[in-house]
């Protein structure tokens, strides 16, 4: 116990003097002592029953800021802002005091932190309300985006002394929002790290399993880049270029995710690492610096064309620049060769903030315009929830390409961008009027998907108008807003006028138009909404003559029944409705304490009782996934907002659940029947069936087994295993 207080005050002066150091850039030694002194007068305000839980947060902090410092490259300003975040939301220091003490950028900063704290402290940043909100912050400082993005990193490293469903809750925010959103800001560590810890919390066995591959692979990785460099080494001495080559392998979700779609072997990945060649030049010089590296590298070994990339001649949005190309090394392996100068690979790394020198709160940079998208889509009144959702996932994931105006302007759009994209892109006016394109000197339809390259021309029309199809046949979220935008108008218009029209043929009629008759009819014809029910009379679809006919019938039939009933006494009426439905006790507690929910066990990867799972809101109900199903990233990373906490209730599982078991060993005389006779005489375990295939003195196959929880499973799995001439016993998703 003593030890791990001396080794945490250790490590807390390690910080403090690195935060110390830092902050001494910007400010005197004056201002540093009243940070201190706020800090410290801070804590001292609270009672010993608080004051350690205090301590904790802002030791959190510290750690915060040393990422913000360290692994995103923010400046003094927004470092001070985490600093200070406890002691101002908490109101022991104001808004305006840091204001005037420390500046504006801090205490704008400041402001935008209070606001995700008060709502981020309640619930999971995923769930949907507070991911708008979230997302909405961006609209005033993309600082506190990145504080947000190191606070969530702080926490999933410290998440190992979690619960599970903690854990869960933090791997699910950072695959659906902090790694997208650290990509997309270009912090590709940051990103990397985040996924790995995903991964590591959410399947920690295929975790285990890529991690000890690669460090049973690390010797000959290092042999191969060492005999793949020296050559090179030899021939880039002679040009006089300052330059450093380094090797880097793969992070272990991206090697997680080659195994998934590609279905391979671990062995058969030949591109576990990437060569860099980083350049020490001046800026004017970078870019014919990269290339004549380039021109070296492909003159040594055969290059494959179709791999080169080229980010040197157009960055992308988030800052990156780079060359890269893939070439064939020895042993016919292809290998990865990315060449940058050492502006770029700080920015590669640490994203934009690298080199970023803010001026206020407004700062031009290559995200401006993203930046604008987005706000124009979040912002949106016009928008509901769940599509804003939704198109913000289109921009955190796009892969960009660039087409050019007929004067030569470029333009970057999203991949698959149609020409329709094209044209909301340069101004709203000219999409909603845009009725085809030239790409290129050929004349296209707007649904047309453009390339990298294209040259873009739009042909409009004075009376085209958006049309409910343009939806499906654009990708670009401000496209899709301003198209949803215009059609709500002239639907709006369209109610209306039928409104109107309703009104007016019912006078002619000489009826009287009584409001909650016409809301039973509307619920009788099975309309949502009383806007959508007048669409239909607007667009034709329902006759107002039709309509009105069918309101009479049910004014009659209200009155028939009102004359029914009007002598029976209400002692001898009586209503039958449904007894209630029994639900048999529950094993499953979804999201906080809910039971008796109806629930579906995935068929991808058949949890059982005792599995670390969580529920997934689908269309066919909620179905309860293992946490580490196959298709779980891709679950948290486009669905985030529909994952369900769940566990389960009680101690051991009452139902029985089926499993497959995969099997592979020698084939020896007896081994599938002492196989059998041990699940034969497993207490509480049934065959449900067997499969097995021989092949060269090997056999493989799958054995069903039903039984109740997890326990039982590794008891059987253990047993099996020791089952003379058995290699391995795996447990099939």
């Amino acid at each position: 116990m003593h030890d791990d207080i001396k080794i945490r005050k250790e490590e807390f002066l390690l910080h403090y003097k690195k935060i110390y150091s830092f902050l001494r850039e910007k400010w005197d030694i004056k201002t540093l002592f009243l940070i201190k002194n706020i800090l410290k007068q801070f804590l001292l305000s609270y009672d010993e029953s608080t004051l350690n839980e205090m301590e904790e947060e802002i030791w959190s902090d510290i750690k915060t800021a040393i990422i913000a410092v360290e692994e995103v490259s923010l400046k003094q300003s927004a470092v001070l802002a985490i600093l200070l975040l406890h002691p101002v939301s908490n109101g022991f220091y104001t808004l305006d005091k840091c204001n005037n003490t420390f500046g504006e950028e801090t205490a704008i900063i400041l402001r935008g932190l209070i606001k995700i704290r008060e709502f981020s402290d309640k619930k999971s940043a995923v769930e949907s309300e507070n991911y708008i909100k979230l997302l909405l912050s961006i609209a005033e400082d993309i600082r506190v985006v990145f504080i947000m993005i190191a606070q969530h990193l702080r926490l999933l490293r410290e998440a190992k002394s979690t619960t599970v469903n903690e854990r869960l809750n933090l791997s699910v925010e950072s695959t659906y929002l902090y790694a997208p959103l650290a990509h997309r800001l270009g912090l590709y560590a940051v990103k990397s790290e985040l996924e790995d810890l995903s991964l590591k919390y959410t399947d920690r066995e295929t975790y285990d399993f890529i991690a000890r591959k690669l460090n049973e692979t690390k010797r000959s990785r290092d042999r191969y880049i060492s005999e793949f460099i020296e050559p090179l080494k030899e021939r880039l001495k002679s040009t006089g270029l300052n330059y450093e080559i380094k090797g880097r392998t793969k992070s272990i979700f991206s090697i997680y995710n080659k195994l998934k779609k590609q279905k391979i072997e671990f062995e058969n990945i030949y591109d576990l690492f990437a060569i860099r060649v980083i350049l020490d030049a001046p800026e004017a010089d970078e870019k014919a610096q990269c290339w004549q590296v380039y021109s070296i590298i492909t003159d040594m070994y055969q290059p494959n064309p179709k791999r080169l990339k080229d980010w040197l001649s157009i960055p992308k949005s988030n800052g990156y620049e780079s060359l890269h190309i893939t070439v064939m090394g020895a042993g016919s392996r292809w290998v990865e060769v990315q060449i940058r100068t050492k502006r770029m690979d700080a920015i590669a790394e640490r994203g934009l903030a690298a080199h970023w020198k803010y001026k206020g709160v407004k700062e031009e940079s290559t995200l401006d315009g993203w930046l604008q998208s987005l706000r124009e889509s979040i912002d949106s009144k016009e928008t509901n929830l769940s599509q804003k959702l939704n198109d913000f996932k289109l921009d955190l994931y796009e892969e960009e390409i660039f087409v050019f105006t007929p004067k030569g302007d470029l333009f970057k759009l999203p991949k698959n961008a149609t020409v329709l994209d094209f044209a909301f892109s340069i101004h709203s006016k000219l999409g909603s009027t845009c009725i085809s394109g030239r790409v290129n000197g050929k004349n296209v339809p707007i649904k047309h998907r453009l390339k990298s390259g294209d040259q873009v021309e739009i042909n409009t029309s004075s009376h085209q108008t958006p049309k409910q199809d343009w939806l499906n046949s654009v990708v670009t979220s401000k496209a899709r807003t301003k198209i949803r935008q215009l059609l709500k108008e002239e639907a709006s218009k369209q109610v209306d006028i039928a409104k109107e029209t309703l009104s007016r043929r019912m006078k002619n009629r000489k009826i009287e138009l009584d409001d909650s008759l016409l809301m039973q009819l509307i619920k009788k014809l099975r309309y949502k909404t009383v806007t959508d029910f007048f669409a239909d009379i607007a667009n034709g679809k329902n006759d107002v003559n039709w309509v009105i006919d069918r309101y009479l019938e049910m004014g009659s039939k209200e009155q028939e029944l009102k004359e029914a009933y009007a002598s029976i006494s209400a002692e001898e009426f009586t209503l039958k409705t449904p007894e209630n439905e029994v639900v048999s006790s529950d094993e499953l507690i979804i999201d906080q304490n809910l039971t008796g929910v109806d629930y579906k066990l995935a068929k991808c990867c058949n949890p059982i009782y005792g599995d670390d799972i969580f529920g997934f809101v689908s269309t066919q109900g909620i179905k309860i996934h293992r946490a580490s199903c196959p298709n779980a990233h891709d679950l948290f990373s486009r669905f985030g907002y529909r994952i369900l906490r769940a566990r389960w209730s009680g101690t051991i599982g009452s139902s029985s659940y089926t499993i497959v078991l995969r099997v592979i060993g020698n084939d020896q005389i007896n081994i599938v029947a002492n196989l059998m006779s041990i699940i034969s005489k497993e207490e509480g375990v049934n065959m449900r069936s067997i499969s097995i295939d021989s092949n060269d003195g090997l056999f493989q196959g799958n054995i069903a087994v039903i039984l109740a929880n997890t326990s039982m499973l590794e008891q059987l799995i253990k047993k099996l295993k020791a089952v003379k001439g058995v290699k391995s016993i795996t447990r099939l998703s």
